[in-house]
């Protein structure tokens, strides 16, 4: 496994994490994404553990806290050698403060996650949305308290836009409180808006991309093909409400370059898309997720081996769209003399 720094952090992390949205299967949206019970949680984490993944990613809201409650039970015994990453500030409870950054919530919601967890302390905790209505100084200063008190080691964001993150970081730079060092963002072949402006402040301020739904909310698993309708038993038949939007001449453009590369290198199609994202400037993790050994077998495919540049710049052409302004390439264009390259990031371990 690849061990990548987690942006401007000391921490490395795999270059593959582990979602576990499907831990649990509660309410409408995450029971269409799996429903592991203990024992297959635990088998699945056995397998992860022994590729090298170490990074669990889940979050108090999935499957109303049942996700946190068996990934603890899981890894009960093998705290030390994992990294648990959850996310918190999204609605969980009917009362008006069961919501949002402010310190009150925050606090609640931290130690209930450290509860179902079974530990003492997150790893990484990041906030699951930007909350406006609450004074960034006053977020700022409850995480940081929270990383001085043990509870927190690492804090991010999820789902921010750049004013909001950039804000964000200002503010913490200001006050000199912990900082966001890891941003949990969606990102994939038919979903590439995070370059726009995201990854540039990323490259910018040292924050690494967490990236969650990694194959276009099952849209780049080789089970969707043009002229053919979706597959029975394909989650998004439940869950295309929720997904990104996404044009099908683009996706279908997308799937044949994915099966030209795949005939050309004998690897799958979900391992050539999460490749061509492990590839990407200012990725630190992509998250995988799996409903069964066999899908997370083939997830972990993804590393080892490279896409070629001939076959990126392929990829990289059939899912191109037209950026809006102010990010037109015409734009830019006109002051590339003064827009720095981009640049290696993040540095890299491998054992």
């Amino acid at each position: 496994m690849e061990y990548r720094f987690l942006g401007n952090s000391g921490l490395k992390v795999p270059a593959l994490g582990f979602g576990v949205g499907t831990f649990g299967g509660k309410g409408p949206l995450f029971s269409a994404w799996g429903n592991s019970d203990v024992n297959d949680a635990t088998r699945l984490i056995d397998v992860a553990l022994d590729a090298g993944v170490n990074l669990f990613d889940t979050a108090d809201v999935y499957s109303d806290g049942a996700s946190e409650e068996i990934l603890g039970a899981a890894i009960k015994g093998r705290r030390d050698h994992v990294l648990l990453s959850s996310k918190v500030t999204l609605r969980l409870g009917d009362g008006p403060n069961d919501i949002g950054a402010s310190r009150h919530h925050l606090i609640t919601a931290i130690n209930n996650s450290l509860r179902r967890l079974g530990t003492d302390y997150l790893d990484l905790l990041q906030l699951h949305h930007f909350d406006a209505r609450t004074p960034i100084e006053e977020t700022l200063s409850v995480l940081d308290d929270l990383v001085r008190a043990g509870k927190l080691r690492y804090v991010g964001a999820s789902n921010f836009s750049g004013w909001q993150l950039m804000k964000s970081l200002a503010a913490s730079e200001r006050h000199d409180r912990a900082r966001y060092v890891a941003h949990q963002v969606y990102y994939s072949l038919i979903g590439r808006d995070y370059e726009w402006e995201l990854m540039p402040l990323a490259l910018d301020q040292g924050v690494g991309a967490v990236v969650w739904s990694p194959l276009g909310w099952g849209r780049l698993t080789g089970k969707i093909r043009r002229g053919q309708p979706w597959p029975e038993g394909s989650r998004l038949h439940d869950t295309a409400a929720f997904a990104p939007p996404v044009d099908e001449e683009r996706l279908y453009r997308v799937v044949d370059a994915l099966d030209a590369i795949a005939a050309e290198t004998g690897k799958t199609i979900p391992q050539i898309a999460l490749n061509w994202l492990l590839q990407r400037p200012s990725v630190s993790t992509v998250l995988i997720g799996a409903r069964n050994e066999t899908q997370l077998r083939d997830n972990l495919g993804a590393v080892g081996w490279q896409l070629s540049a001939e076959q990126i710049a392929r990829l990289d052409a059939a899912s191109a769209v037209t950026p809006p302004y102010p990010y037109y390439p015409y734009w830019n264009g006109m002051f590339s003399e003064r827009t720095p390259p981009p640049v290696a990031f993040p540095a890299t371990a491998s054992t």
